[in-house]
Order: structure tokens, then sequence, then C-alpha cells
């Protein structure tokens, strides 16, 4: 965990004015509210779309909190994410339902497809994979969602399918 902001990495969002602008504009707007941090924080993650860890330091700063309490939500809340997500997200669900209708194989088809493990985003930046909870659709298990659309009784032999579409919808 970073407790400094000594040593800033040169792609972070506090080294680019305008991400930069925009940090300070959300904590100058919501410094003195009542949990000011989670409002803040919640601002972050939608308007960057992560929270580096010299961020989560520059938070604190500016909050006047220890870093170990902004670090404690960030790593606590599955929401917030630390690194930079893709443009498409691939949840898949690890509810009971589709734990036993066979998630895990499509998940190891999208290993062995986009060559990443889940938590991890593609080099071209293009897809995050990602592990959530049950999302309520066990009648459809196993499923998966890509970016906000529920996918249903997803078998590994159709999951190429669904990377193409994502990166026909690019073309």
């Amino acid at each position: 965990m970073l407790k400094t902001l000594e040593k800033i990495p040169a792609q972070d969002p506090l080294n680019d004015p305008e991400q930069k602008a925009i940090i300070d504009r959300i904590l100058l707007e919501n410094k003195g509210l009542p949990g000011a941090t989670m409002v803040v924080l919640n601002s972050l993650q939608e308007a960057i779309g992560h929270i580096s860890p010299p961020m989560q330091v520059y938070v604190a700063e500016q909050l006047g909190e220890p870093v170990s309490r902004i670090h404690g939500v960030v790593s606590f809340y599955s929401f917030f994410t630390t690194t930079p997500r893709g443009k498409h997200t691939i949840k898949f669900c690890m509810g009971t339902a589709c734990y036993v209708s066979g998630i895990e194989q499509v998940i190891e088809k999208a290993k062995q497809i986009l060559e990443i493990e889940p938590g991890q985003t593609t080099e071209d930046g293009l897809i995050t994979l990602e592990l959530c909870r049950c999302v309520g659709a066990c009648s459809q298990a196993p499923v998966i969602v890509v970016d906000e659309e529920v996918e249903g009784r997803v078998k590994p032999n159709r999951f190429p399918k669904t990377i193409q579409d994502i990166k026909t919808k690019e073309e």
C-alpha cells in the first residue's frame, strides 16, 4: 500500500491535468459533507473509473483521514476498483445456481480465449473479467453480465461468440 505521494506512476490520473482537475473538483465540492469519504470515493470511481493507490493517498490527505481508512473502504466494497477497467466488462455470476450449472467451465474458456484471469483487463483495454455474487437470474444459470446485459444459459462452446460480439461492436 502506497503511503506517500513521492513516486506516482506516470499513467496515474493524478499526473493527468484534466483528471487531476476532476479529482480536485470532487474533493472541493464534498470535503465538508457528513460522510464525505464515501461520497468522494463514489464520485471518483464514477468520474475516473478507478481509485488508484496514489489517489487514495491524495484523498486521505485532502480529507484529513488516515490512508488506511481510505484504503479500507476501497478494498472492502467490491464496486471500487484500484486499476482501470476495460471498455467492456464481463462478470461471471458465482451464485450457487450458476456455480452448480457450470460457470467455472465458462470462466476457464474466457481465460483461455482472452489470456487473462478474472480481475484483469486485456492488453488492448477492451475487456475486463470479473467475478460477482448472485445476479438474481438463477433460473437462467449459468449467467454472465456483459456490460449491463444479463446473458443466461451460457455454455463454454458459445462463449467465443460473446467475445466476437463485443469486438464487432468496436469495429
